[in-house]
């Protein structure tokens, strides 16, 4: 099935920021038990699941809103399923751990009910982060604090603490903006919203992302011909399409 571009984003561009080595490392730390099954969803090149896969994960699967050409993925394409995240996605099956990681920002506000929901369908343990407000980024429509999000995981049973992100927070291995907003999500009814709410924080090391430092690095990638041809020929009708698409909202 031919999915349209729900979203303005390009992960040729945003390669270098999320590297399989981070992954391996948070994976490495945050799972002293490892887990036989894994869904990654909106996992865009697949760093993670190919951190999950060499770390012995015997069965991993993507979910992810582009559609990536098999030069840009790090795991095969037959492992990721296109899905459009704005609508409910029901796999019809379950994970032993569920991961959301900097995806939910880029999904719109009145959709975030929906993705919760998808991520809660598929697993009783759940690591989520999405940036947070101010993080710049592309297509960043819905940037919010954890417990904006934690509220949502709570109205379907989950309750949700920051240990993750503490014990990853020194590990300049693994990029800031993990360190800063990740939390984890465990299905408990009657726990559910009982736990204290998890505390809005800035990373350090993710200061950047906060400042119009940024955003020149990416223009800086491009003019010097970082992208690939494909990219350059493309852009100017995406920029076309998303102008007219603003114009009409």
């Amino acid at each position: 099935m031919n999915l349209p571009d729900t979203i303005e984003y390009s992960h040729e561009i945003n390669r270098d920021l999320h590297t399989v080595g981070g992954a391996l490392e948070a994976l490495t730390t945050l799972q002293a038990d490892r887990p036989v099954s894994l869904l990654d969803i909106g996992c865009g090149t697949g760093t993670w699941l190919r951190a999950a896969l060499s770390l012995g994960v015997q069965k991993v699967r993507g979910v992810e809103g582009l559609d990536l050409p098999d030069d840009m993925l790090f795991v095969p394409k037959s492992l990721i399923e296109r899905r459009d995240l704005n609508r409910p996605v029901d796999l019809g099956e379950r994970f032993d751990l569920v991961l959301c990681l900097e995806a939910a920002e880029h999904i719109e506000p009145e959709n975030a009910d929906v993705l919760v929901e998808t991520i809660t369908r598929h697993g009783d343990c759940v690591l989520f982060s999405a940036a947070a407000p101010g993080q710049a980024g592309t297509h960043h429509v819905n940037c919010q604090w954890p417990a904006y999000w934690q509220e949502k995981f709570n109205a379907r049973g989950f309750v949700c603490d920051d240990a993750p992100r503490w014990s990853i927070w020194n590990d300049n291995k693994i990029e800031a903006w993990y360190r800063q907003n990740l939390f984890r999500a465990t299905r408990d009814p009657q726990g559910a919203g009982t736990e204290p709410r998890i505390k809005p924080v800035i990373h350090p090391d993710a200061l950047g992302c906060f400042s119009e430092g940024f955003l020149p690095m990416h223009k800086r990638f491009l003019e010097e011909g970082g992208a690939s041809w494909r990219w350059y020929l493309s852009a100017p009708f995406k920029a076309a399409s998303a102008k007219v698409r603003h114009k009409l909202r």
